[in-house]
Protein backbone atom coordinates (compact mmCIF):
# COMPACT_ATOMS: atom_id res chain seq x y z
CA UNK A 1 0.00 0.00 0.00
CA UNK A 2 2.78 2.38 0.87
CA UNK A 3 4.51 1.64 -2.45
CA UNK A 4 1.31 2.37 -4.30
CA UNK A 5 0.97 5.76 -2.61
CA UNK A 6 4.60 6.68 -3.48
CA UNK A 7 4.12 5.72 -7.13
CA UNK A 8 0.96 7.77 -7.31
CA UNK A 9 2.69 10.80 -5.77
CA UNK A 10 5.52 10.50 -8.31
CA UNK A 11 3.01 10.38 -11.15
CA UNK A 12 1.27 13.46 -9.76
CA UNK A 13 4.61 15.25 -9.35
CA UNK A 14 5.58 14.48 -12.95
CA UNK A 15 2.18 15.64 -14.12
CA UNK A 16 2.56 18.93 -12.23
CA UNK A 17 6.12 19.30 -13.60
CA UNK A 18 4.88 18.74 -17.15
CA UNK A 19 2.06 21.23 -16.58
CA UNK A 20 4.55 23.78 -15.22
CA UNK A 21 6.86 23.24 -18.17
CA UNK A 22 3.94 23.62 -20.56
CA UNK A 23 2.84 26.79 -18.80
CA UNK A 24 6.40 28.14 -18.99
CA UNK A 25 6.54 27.39 -22.69
CA UNK A 26 3.20 29.04 -23.24
CA UNK A 27 4.30 32.08 -21.21
CA UNK A 28 7.55 32.30 -23.20
CA UNK A 29 5.56 32.08 -26.43
CA UNK A 30 3.24 34.83 -25.23
CA UNK A 31 6.23 37.01 -24.21
CA UNK A 32 7.92 36.38 -27.54
CA UNK A 33 4.72 37.28 -29.36
CA UNK A 34 4.34 40.47 -27.31
CA UNK A 35 8.02 41.38 -27.93
CA UNK A 36 7.57 40.78 -31.66
CA UNK A 37 4.46 42.93 -31.66
CA UNK A 38 6.24 45.67 -29.71
CA UNK A 39 9.21 45.47 -32.08
CA UNK A 40 6.84 45.70 -35.04
CA UNK A 41 5.19 48.76 -33.53
CA UNK A 42 8.59 50.35 -32.88
CA UNK A 43 9.61 49.68 -36.48
CA UNK A 44 6.35 51.18 -37.74
CA UNK A 45 6.87 54.25 -35.53
CA UNK A 46 10.51 54.57 -36.62
CA UNK A 47 9.49 54.29 -40.27
CA UNK A 48 6.82 56.94 -39.81
CA UNK A 49 9.37 59.19 -38.10
CA UNK A 50 11.85 58.60 -40.94
CA UNK A 51 9.18 59.46 -43.53
CA UNK A 52 8.28 62.63 -41.62
CA UNK A 53 11.93 63.67 -41.33
CA UNK A 54 12.49 62.90 -45.01
CA UNK A 55 9.43 64.97 -45.90
CA UNK A 56 10.62 67.83 -43.66
CA UNK A 57 14.13 67.68 -45.15
CA UNK A 58 12.68 67.80 -48.64
CA UNK A 59 10.55 70.77 -47.63
CA UNK A 60 13.65 72.58 -46.32
CA UNK A 61 15.58 71.64 -49.48
CA UNK A 62 12.85 72.99 -51.74
CA UNK A 63 12.62 76.11 -49.60
CA UNK A 64 16.40 76.58 -49.89
CA UNK A 65 16.25 76.08 -53.68
CA UNK A 66 13.40 78.59 -53.96
CA UNK A 67 15.29 81.10 -51.78
CA UNK A 68 18.45 80.68 -53.84
CA UNK A 69 16.49 81.04 -57.10
CA UNK A 70 14.83 84.13 -55.70
CA UNK A 71 18.22 85.59 -54.70
CA UNK A 72 19.61 84.84 -58.18
CA UNK A 73 16.54 86.45 -59.74
CA UNK A 74 16.87 89.47 -57.45
CA UNK A 75 20.59 89.76 -58.24
CA UNK A 76 19.86 89.58 -61.99
CA UNK A 77 17.03 92.08 -61.68
CA UNK A 78 19.31 94.43 -59.72
CA UNK A 79 22.03 94.12 -62.34
CA UNK A 80 19.51 94.56 -65.16
CA UNK A 81 17.97 97.53 -63.38
CA UNK A 82 21.40 99.10 -62.89
CA UNK A 83 22.28 98.55 -66.54
CA UNK A 84 18.98 99.96 -67.79
CA UNK A 85 19.34 102.94 -65.46
CA UNK A 86 22.84 103.56 -66.82
CA UNK A 87 21.53 103.35 -70.39
CA UNK A 88 18.65 105.71 -69.61
CA UNK A 89 21.03 108.09 -67.85
CA UNK A 90 23.44 108.00 -70.79
CA UNK A 91 20.64 108.66 -73.29
CA UNK A 92 19.28 111.46 -71.13
CA UNK A 93 22.72 113.04 -70.85
CA UNK A 94 23.18 112.82 -74.62
CA UNK A 95 19.83 114.55 -75.15
CA UNK A 96 20.74 117.20 -72.59
CA UNK A 97 24.12 117.71 -74.24
CA UNK A 98 22.50 118.24 -77.64
CA UNK A 99 20.05 120.72 -76.15
CA UNK A 100 22.87 122.57 -74.34
CA UNK A 101 24.80 122.83 -77.58
CA UNK A 102 21.71 124.15 -79.35
CA UNK A 103 21.21 126.78 -76.62
CA UNK A 104 24.86 127.88 -76.85
CA UNK A 105 24.54 128.30 -80.61
CA UNK A 106 21.41 130.48 -80.25
CA UNK A 107 22.61 132.68 -77.37
CA UNK A 108 23.74 136.23 -78.03
CA UNK A 109 26.91 137.49 -76.25
CA UNK A 110 26.44 139.95 -73.39
CA UNK A 111 27.30 143.60 -73.98
CA UNK A 112 27.37 144.47 -70.29
CA UNK A 113 27.71 142.76 -66.94
CA UNK A 114 24.48 141.46 -65.39
CA UNK A 115 23.45 140.10 -62.02
CA UNK A 116 22.23 136.52 -61.76
CA UNK A 117 18.48 137.27 -61.76
CA UNK A 118 18.78 139.58 -64.77
CA UNK A 119 20.91 137.01 -66.59
CA UNK A 120 18.24 134.36 -65.93
CA UNK A 121 15.54 136.59 -67.39
CA UNK A 122 16.78 135.49 -70.80
CA UNK A 123 14.66 132.37 -71.59
CA UNK A 124 17.65 130.56 -73.12
CA UNK A 125 19.71 131.13 -69.98
CA UNK A 126 16.84 129.94 -67.80
CA UNK A 127 16.52 126.81 -69.94
CA UNK A 128 20.26 126.24 -69.63
CA UNK A 129 20.01 126.50 -65.83
CA UNK A 130 17.12 124.01 -65.80
CA UNK A 131 19.18 121.51 -67.81
CA UNK A 132 22.52 121.91 -66.01
CA UNK A 133 22.68 124.36 -63.13
CA UNK A 134 26.44 124.06 -62.55
CA UNK A 135 27.19 124.67 -66.20
CA UNK A 136 24.79 127.63 -66.25
CA UNK A 137 26.69 129.20 -63.33
CA UNK A 138 29.95 128.74 -65.21
CA UNK A 139 28.42 130.29 -68.33
CA UNK A 140 27.08 133.22 -66.28
CA UNK A 141 30.58 133.91 -64.89
CA UNK A 142 32.16 133.68 -68.32
CA UNK A 143 29.50 135.90 -69.88
CA UNK A 144 30.23 138.64 -67.36
CA UNK A 145 33.97 138.14 -67.76
CA UNK A 146 33.67 138.54 -71.53
CA UNK A 147 31.34 141.50 -71.17
CA UNK A 148 33.91 143.17 -68.90
CA UNK A 149 36.57 142.52 -71.51
CA UNK A 150 34.46 144.08 -74.24
CA UNK A 151 33.55 147.23 -72.29
CA UNK A 152 36.22 149.85 -71.87
CA UNK A 153 39.24 148.23 -73.53
CA UNK A 154 38.06 147.03 -76.87
CA UNK A 155 40.71 144.32 -76.68
CA UNK A 156 40.53 140.66 -77.50
CA UNK A 157 37.47 138.77 -76.33
CA UNK A 158 37.81 135.46 -74.55
CA UNK A 159 36.00 132.43 -75.91
CA UNK A 160 33.34 130.90 -73.65
CA UNK A 161 33.76 127.50 -72.07
CA UNK A 162 33.05 124.55 -74.32
CA UNK A 163 31.28 121.32 -73.53
CA UNK A 164 33.41 118.32 -74.37
CA UNK A 165 32.45 114.65 -74.46
CA UNK A 166 34.07 112.22 -72.07
CA UNK A 167 34.65 108.52 -72.68
CA UNK A 168 35.88 105.25 -71.25
CA UNK A 169 37.09 102.08 -72.94
CA UNK A 170 35.20 98.80 -72.48
CA UNK A 171 36.59 95.29 -72.88
CA UNK A 172 34.63 92.07 -73.37
CA UNK A 173 37.04 89.73 -71.52
CA UNK A 174 37.88 86.18 -72.49
CA UNK A 175 35.05 84.28 -70.74
CA UNK A 176 31.32 84.20 -71.32
CA UNK A 177 29.16 84.42 -74.42
CA UNK A 178 30.29 87.96 -75.32
CA UNK A 179 34.03 87.27 -74.95
CA UNK A 180 36.09 88.61 -77.83
CA UNK A 181 39.62 88.56 -76.39
CA UNK A 182 40.11 92.29 -76.97
CA UNK A 183 42.84 94.33 -75.29
CA UNK A 184 45.18 97.32 -75.59
CA UNK A 185 48.93 96.84 -75.78
CA UNK A 186 51.40 99.47 -74.52
CA UNK A 187 55.15 100.02 -74.32
CA UNK A 188 54.98 100.61 -70.56
CA UNK A 189 57.29 98.37 -68.52
CA UNK A 190 57.26 98.87 -64.71
CA UNK A 191 60.93 97.87 -64.54
CA UNK A 192 61.90 100.93 -66.59
CA UNK A 193 60.76 103.23 -63.77
CA UNK A 194 62.08 101.36 -60.69
CA UNK A 195 58.58 100.96 -59.31
CA UNK A 196 59.89 98.40 -56.81
CA UNK A 197 61.39 101.40 -54.98
CA UNK A 198 57.97 102.99 -54.51
CA UNK A 199 54.85 103.59 -56.60
CA UNK A 200 51.21 104.60 -56.74
CA UNK A 201 48.64 103.12 -59.12
CA UNK A 202 45.25 104.82 -59.39
CA UNK A 203 42.45 103.65 -61.68
CA UNK A 204 38.70 103.62 -62.24
CA UNK A 205 37.17 100.31 -63.33
CA UNK A 206 33.59 99.21 -63.96
CA UNK A 207 33.25 95.41 -63.61
CA UNK A 208 30.79 94.12 -66.20
CA UNK A 209 31.39 90.52 -65.11
CA UNK A 210 32.94 88.93 -62.04
CA UNK A 211 34.61 85.54 -61.99
CA UNK A 212 37.85 83.62 -61.69
CA UNK A 213 41.16 85.49 -62.28
CA UNK A 214 40.30 88.59 -64.30
CA UNK A 215 42.65 91.53 -64.82
CA UNK A 216 42.05 95.19 -65.68
CA UNK A 217 45.70 95.60 -66.65
CA UNK A 218 49.20 94.36 -65.89
CA UNK A 219 52.06 92.01 -66.73
CA UNK A 220 53.58 88.95 -65.08
CA UNK A 221 56.97 87.53 -66.00
CA UNK A 222 57.14 85.01 -63.14
CA UNK A 223 55.77 84.45 -59.65
CA UNK A 224 58.39 86.87 -58.29
CA UNK A 225 57.85 89.51 -61.00
CA UNK A 226 54.22 90.62 -60.95
CA UNK A 227 52.55 93.94 -61.69
CA UNK A 228 48.88 92.98 -61.98
CA UNK A 229 45.55 94.53 -60.95
CA UNK A 230 42.18 92.79 -61.04
CA UNK A 231 40.05 90.23 -59.20
CA UNK A 232 40.75 86.59 -58.33
CA UNK A 233 37.06 85.64 -57.99
CA UNK A 234 33.70 87.32 -57.52
CA UNK A 235 34.48 87.61 -53.81
CA UNK A 236 38.26 88.26 -54.01
CA UNK A 237 40.65 90.98 -55.08
CA UNK A 238 43.84 90.19 -57.03
CA UNK A 239 46.79 92.56 -56.67
CA UNK A 240 50.24 91.29 -57.66
CA UNK A 241 53.40 93.22 -56.69
CA UNK A 242 56.68 91.43 -57.29
CA UNK A 243 56.47 88.09 -55.53
CA UNK A 244 53.58 89.14 -53.28
CA UNK A 245 50.04 88.23 -54.29
CA UNK A 246 47.01 89.68 -52.47
CA UNK A 247 43.84 87.60 -52.88
CA UNK A 248 41.79 88.59 -49.85
CA UNK A 249 37.98 88.39 -49.81
CA UNK A 250 35.85 91.51 -49.66
CA UNK A 251 34.14 90.40 -46.43
CA UNK A 252 37.12 88.75 -44.72
CA UNK A 253 40.73 89.85 -45.07
CA UNK A 254 40.18 93.27 -46.65
CA UNK A 255 39.43 95.74 -43.88
CA UNK A 256 40.28 99.22 -42.62
CA UNK A 257 42.21 99.93 -39.38
CA UNK A 258 38.91 99.94 -37.46
CA UNK A 259 38.17 96.37 -38.54
CA UNK A 260 35.42 97.21 -41.04
CA UNK A 261 35.60 95.01 -44.11
CA UNK A 262 35.23 96.31 -47.66
CA UNK A 263 31.78 94.67 -47.84
CA UNK A 264 30.76 96.47 -44.64
CA UNK A 265 32.19 99.81 -45.77
CA UNK A 266 30.36 99.68 -49.12
CA UNK A 267 27.33 97.37 -48.70
CA UNK A 268 25.74 98.48 -51.98
CA UNK A 269 28.72 97.10 -53.94
CA UNK A 270 28.49 93.53 -52.63
CA UNK A 271 25.86 90.79 -52.21
CA UNK A 272 24.87 90.87 -48.55
CA UNK A 273 22.86 87.63 -48.08
CA UNK A 274 22.49 84.17 -49.56
CA UNK A 275 24.97 81.79 -51.15
CA UNK A 276 26.68 84.61 -53.04
CA UNK A 277 27.25 86.76 -49.95
CA UNK A 278 30.36 88.89 -50.35
CA UNK A 279 30.40 88.75 -54.17
CA UNK A 280 31.14 91.96 -56.06
CA UNK A 281 28.06 93.24 -57.91
CA UNK A 282 28.83 94.15 -61.55
CA UNK A 283 27.88 97.41 -63.20
CA UNK A 284 29.21 100.08 -60.80
CA UNK A 285 32.30 102.26 -61.30
CA UNK A 286 34.95 101.64 -58.60
CA UNK A 287 38.09 103.57 -57.78
CA UNK A 288 41.16 101.60 -56.70
CA UNK A 289 44.51 102.95 -55.55
CA UNK A 290 47.56 100.89 -54.63
CA UNK A 291 50.61 102.51 -53.00
CA UNK A 292 54.02 101.02 -52.23
CA UNK A 293 56.09 103.04 -49.74
CA UNK A 294 59.27 104.66 -51.06
CA UNK A 295 62.72 103.25 -50.25
CA UNK A 296 66.28 103.90 -51.43
CA UNK A 297 67.07 100.36 -52.56
CA UNK A 298 65.77 96.80 -52.27
CA UNK A 299 68.30 95.95 -49.51
CA UNK A 300 66.09 97.91 -47.11
CA UNK A 301 63.70 94.94 -47.20
CA UNK A 302 59.96 95.04 -46.70
CA UNK A 303 57.96 98.26 -47.01
CA UNK A 304 54.27 99.07 -46.71
CA UNK A 305 51.82 98.38 -49.51
CA UNK A 306 48.33 99.84 -49.14
CA UNK A 307 45.17 99.16 -51.14
CA UNK A 308 42.28 101.65 -51.25
CA UNK A 309 38.72 101.18 -52.51
CA UNK A 310 36.65 104.32 -53.18
CA UNK A 311 38.99 106.40 -51.04
CA UNK A 312 38.99 104.01 -48.05
CA UNK A 313 41.98 101.95 -46.94
CA UNK A 314 41.04 98.24 -47.10
CA UNK A 315 44.45 96.55 -46.77
CA UNK A 316 47.88 97.45 -45.39
CA UNK A 317 50.74 94.95 -45.27
CA UNK A 318 54.53 94.74 -45.35
CA UNK A 319 55.85 93.24 -48.59
CA UNK A 320 59.16 93.15 -50.45
CA UNK A 321 59.31 93.52 -54.24
CA UNK A 322 62.95 92.69 -54.85
CA UNK A 323 63.03 91.06 -58.29
CA UNK A 324 62.65 92.85 -61.63
CA UNK A 325 63.54 92.25 -65.23
CA UNK A 326 62.66 89.33 -67.44
CA UNK A 327 61.79 88.89 -71.09
CA UNK A 328 58.03 89.29 -70.79
CA UNK A 329 56.66 92.15 -72.90
CA UNK A 330 55.12 95.35 -71.67
CA UNK A 331 51.88 96.00 -69.79
CA UNK A 332 48.47 95.62 -71.47
CA UNK A 333 44.96 96.88 -70.64
CA UNK A 334 41.92 94.57 -70.59
CA UNK A 335 43.92 91.58 -69.34
CA UNK A 336 47.40 90.51 -68.27
CA UNK A 337 50.50 89.81 -70.36
CA UNK A 338 52.19 86.51 -69.52
CA UNK A 339 55.53 85.03 -70.67
CA UNK A 340 55.24 84.16 -74.38
CA UNK A 341 51.62 85.34 -74.35
CA UNK A 342 50.27 88.65 -75.62
CA UNK A 343 47.05 88.29 -73.65
CA UNK A 344 45.86 86.30 -70.64
CA UNK A 345 42.94 86.32 -68.17
CA UNK A 346 40.89 89.13 -69.71
CA UNK A 347 38.18 90.97 -67.78
CA UNK A 348 34.85 92.20 -69.11
CA UNK A 349 35.12 95.71 -67.70
CA UNK A 350 35.50 99.40 -68.57
CA UNK A 351 38.55 101.51 -67.70
CA UNK A 352 39.09 105.21 -67.12
CA UNK A 353 41.85 107.38 -65.65
CA UNK A 354 44.67 104.87 -65.12
CA UNK A 355 47.62 106.73 -63.56
CA UNK A 356 50.98 105.34 -62.39
CA UNK A 357 53.54 107.26 -60.28
CA UNK A 358 57.07 106.32 -59.23
CA UNK A 359 56.42 107.47 -55.67
CA UNK A 360 53.91 106.60 -52.95
CA UNK A 361 51.01 109.04 -52.50
CA UNK A 362 49.30 109.46 -49.13
CA UNK A 363 45.71 108.82 -48.06
CA UNK A 364 44.66 112.44 -48.54
CA UNK A 365 45.80 112.32 -52.15
CA UNK A 366 43.86 109.10 -52.74
CA UNK A 367 40.70 110.59 -51.20
CA UNK A 368 41.11 113.74 -53.30
CA UNK A 369 41.35 111.74 -56.53
CA UNK A 370 38.33 109.62 -55.59
CA UNK A 371 36.24 112.69 -54.72
CA UNK A 372 37.06 114.40 -58.03
CA UNK A 373 34.64 113.63 -60.84
CA UNK A 374 36.61 111.27 -63.09
CA UNK A 375 35.25 113.20 -66.10
CA UNK A 376 37.07 116.32 -64.83
CA UNK A 377 40.13 114.60 -63.36
CA UNK A 378 43.49 115.69 -64.79
CA UNK A 379 46.67 114.33 -63.19
CA UNK A 380 49.00 115.22 -66.07
CA UNK A 381 50.86 117.88 -64.03
CA UNK A 382 51.33 115.72 -60.91
CA UNK A 383 54.88 115.02 -59.73
CA UNK A 384 56.25 111.52 -60.21
CA UNK A 385 53.85 110.66 -63.02
CA UNK A 386 55.30 107.93 -65.28
CA UNK A 387 52.18 106.62 -67.02
CA UNK A 388 48.74 108.17 -67.49
CA UNK A 389 45.94 106.95 -69.75
CA UNK A 390 42.64 108.86 -69.50
CA UNK A 391 40.78 106.73 -72.10
CA UNK A 392 38.99 109.87 -73.28
CA UNK A 393 39.62 109.67 -77.04
CA UNK A 394 36.15 108.32 -77.91
CA UNK A 395 37.23 107.03 -81.32
CA UNK A 396 40.15 105.47 -83.13
CA UNK A 397 42.44 102.64 -82.02
CA UNK A 398 45.00 104.54 -79.91
CA UNK A 399 45.00 105.42 -76.20
CA UNK A 400 47.26 108.38 -75.38
CA UNK A 401 49.77 108.34 -72.54
CA UNK A 402 49.50 111.83 -70.97
CA UNK A 403 52.58 111.38 -68.75
CA UNK A 404 54.92 112.55 -71.50
CA UNK A 405 56.69 109.17 -71.68
CA UNK A 406 54.85 108.23 -74.90
CA UNK A 407 53.84 104.75 -73.78
CA UNK A 408 50.69 105.04 -75.85
CA UNK A 409 48.24 102.16 -76.08
CA UNK A 410 47.23 100.46 -79.32
CA UNK A 411 44.16 98.31 -79.86
CA UNK A 412 44.96 94.65 -80.30
CA UNK A 413 42.95 91.51 -80.89
CA UNK A 414 43.61 87.80 -81.06
CA UNK A 415 44.60 86.68 -84.59
CA UNK A 416 44.07 90.18 -85.93
CA UNK A 417 40.30 89.92 -85.51
CA UNK A 418 39.32 93.58 -85.89
CA UNK A 419 35.78 92.86 -84.65
CA UNK A 420 37.36 91.98 -81.31
CA UNK A 421 38.63 95.50 -80.65
CA UNK A 422 37.50 97.12 -77.39
CA UNK A 423 34.74 99.71 -77.65
CA UNK A 424 34.49 103.36 -76.63
CA UNK A 425 31.68 104.13 -74.17
CA UNK A 426 30.27 107.59 -73.58
CA UNK A 427 30.47 108.87 -69.98
CA UNK A 428 28.92 112.29 -70.44
CA UNK A 429 30.10 115.84 -70.95
CA UNK A 430 32.61 117.99 -69.10
CA UNK A 431 33.22 121.76 -69.14
CA UNK A 432 36.70 122.70 -70.31
CA UNK A 433 38.33 125.45 -68.30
Amino acid sequence: MLEYIKRKQKRLEKKRQRAAELEAKQEAARAAKMEAEARKQREIAAHKKFLLEQKENERYRQKHIQRKEKLVEQKWNNQLGTLMAQIDDSLQKEDELEEIRSIIERREPLRQKLDWDTWLSDPLNQLLADLDYDYAVEMFKRDNLMAGGRSGRGGKTRRPALVEDNWSLAFSGDTGASAADDYVTTTFNPDDYNLNLGFTVSYWVRPDAVGSTMFAFGRRHSNSQRFTFGINAANKIHIGTGQNLLKGTWNNGLENPDGQTAAELFPSLFVQTGGDEGDLIPGTWLHFAVTYADRENISEGKTTRKVYLNGELIKSQEVNWNSTGGSTGDMIFGGRRQPDEEYNNGWACALSQVAIFDTAKDANWVASVYNTDKKKLDLSNESGLVGYWKFDEGSGTTVKDYSGNDNHGTFAAISGDTTAYPTWEYLGNVITR
